[in-house]
């Protein structure tokens, strides 16, 4: 499965959760899925200052408020993209976020 795809001068990332989910908490989960989604947009040839939207699955929605700090400390403060938190029953069990991604390509 593809981790992304870019069209029409977009970068669609595909759901991310944790690499190293197991015994994880939700900060920790959030923060290495947003390394992961700077990783993947800097292969796409652009970065976080240009995402569009971003919808957060969270496990347990009472967890909002550790996600969204890891979030508030990533995301650009110039640049904040409209986003969506919702809960719902992931993957598996040990997945308690799950960031999906929609980023303009690079610039010009």
């Amino acid at each position: 499965m593809s981790q992304g795809a870019v069209h029409g001068g977009l970068v669609f990332l595909a759901g991310q959760v944790a690499e190293s989910a197991a015994g994880a908490g939700v900060t920790a989960q959030t923060q290495g899925i947003l390394g992961q989604v700077d990783r993947l947009l800097a292969e796409a040839g652009t970065d976080k200052t240009r995402i569009l939207s971003a919808t957060i699955y969270l496990a347990d929605i009472a967890t909002f408020s550790e996600m969204n700090a890891a979030w508030d400390a990533w995301v650009s403060k110039e640049n904040p993209p409209a986003r969506a938190t919702v809960e719902a029953r992931l993957a598996a069990p040990e997945y308690l976020v799950e960031i999906v991604v929609v980023a303009a390509g690079a610039a010009g």
